[in-house]
């Protein structure tokens, strides 16, 4: 049994996606990040970043392990259920290559231009167009890299469900896809799959489109170091 400690956010929706492809028996454990149950001294223990997904697996033969980091725990199923991953040196590396260039690019670029567009009080035009024109980019990177595959690999794999959960939202971001007609069509045949479905519907009754309280908000987006917590 896995503990699958999960919001749905598109990071949350990537180990979603992984554990339904896989058929992997979990637990869901609801993380309320607007109530600020990531910032629990029993989840700091699990995840040191206070951040949702996080894992721990009980079906291990021992002592349980957690994994905190949507890119770690998908590299971990991915070997424990011995899918979507290359076998292969260069398979992985190539596969290494673009999960890290969505961690590292496409989802925190796409986070940004959300929280200007959902979530910011006011007007912030430059950092609005920042961060739309970055998101944009990443798109472009996409676009090229899908042109002549059907999927980022070529086969499906876990860098397909890392990245296609930030373009799902991509209308919702403001940026059309109408000039990423590769991504349009790699995003519309990943949506199609019943395993992708049944992840991104997973806890769907959890959200909540009004705008964050003034109290959700200071969880939310205001938070500095503390030092005090251990895990």
């Amino acid at each position: 049994m896995i503990d699958f400690y999960y919001w749905p956010t598109p990071n949350g929706w990537k180990v979603a996606i992984m554990l339904e492809e896989c058929g992997l028996e979990y637990r869901l454990i609801p993380v309320n990040i607007r109530k600020g149950d990531q910032f629990a001294p029993e989840f700091l223990a699990i995840s040191p970043n206070n951040r949702m997904p996080a894992i721990v697996d009980h079906d291990v033969g021992g002592s349980p392990v957690s994994v905190f980091e949507s890119g770690a725990i998908l590299i971990y199923l991915a070997e424990k259920a011995g899918r979507f991953i290359p076998r292969d040196q260069a398979g992985r590396r190539e596969l290494l290559e673009w999960l890290f260039w969505q961690v590292g690019n496409l989802g925190p670029m796409a986070g940004q231009l959300s929280h200007f567009v959902n979530y910011a009080q006011g007007e912030h035009t430059y950092s609005h167009s920042r961060y739309l024109n970055e998101y944009n980019r990443c798109l472009g990177v996409l676009e090229r890299r899908l042109d002549d595959r059907e999927y980022i690999l070529g086969d499906y794999s876990i860098a397909d469900m890392a990245s296609w959960p930030w373009v799902l939202i991509a209308k919702a971001l403001g940026q059309p896809l109408d000039e990423f007609p590769s991504v349009s069509r790699w995003r519309k045949a990943v949506k199609e799959r019943p395993a992708v479905q049944r992840g991104v519907d997973l806890g769907k009754d959890f959200r909540r489109d009004t705008p964050p309280s003034d109290e959700e908000r200071e969880i939310l987006f205001n938070q500095r170091a503390r030092v005090d917590q251990k895990n």
